[in-house]
């Protein structure tokens, strides 16, 4: 009777159990940047909102389309980006399994929205041809998964 006692007392060792919990605290953690998501997303849209009618009700002399445009463009990214991730968080949350399409997506659009906010006035060459081997190497990761899938 003492050894039945001593099994379960130390059952939740056994590897099907600890991998249950290790599952259980994943998904608590991917609930809890879910959440954090949605709240990087509810920020960045404020911050949208106040550009744009800061943009639209006081109208800078240097023209609307100069600087302003492209902080849009990349405010507009952000959350394009923030929604990204959430649905990578999400996706994880519902098949356990990480896409690496969406990934990689995400990536690239990371990559464009730095592209559109550069400012060219400010960046070294070396930065440009960084940004040059990114897109290229993300944008063959991206064909080769899109034909494995295919």
């Amino acid at each position: 009777m003492g050894s039945k006692k001593n099994g379960k007392r130390w059952s939740w060792l056994s590897a099907e159990s600890f991998l249950h919990g290790i599952d259980g605290i994943e998904t608590i953690v991917s609930k809890l940047l879910s959440i954090a998501m949605l709240v990087v997303i509810f920020v960045i849209m404020v911050d949208l909102v106040r550009f744009l009618a800061v943009a639209l009700l006081e109208p800078s002399p240097s023209g609307f389309f100069k600087n302003t445009l492209s902080e849009i463009f990349g405010l507009f990214l952000s959350v394009l980006i923030a929604l990204e991730i959430l649905e990578n968080i999400t996706a994880y949350l519902k098949k356990h399994v990480v896409q690496v399409e969406l990934v990689i997506v995400t990536s690239l659009t990371a990559v464009a929205r730095k592209i559109i906010i550069l400012d060219l006035e400010k960046v070294t060459g070396i930065s440009l041809i960084g940004l040059a081997v990114a897109i290229l190497a993300l944008s063959i990761s991206y064909w080769i998964v899109r034909n494995i899938h295919s």
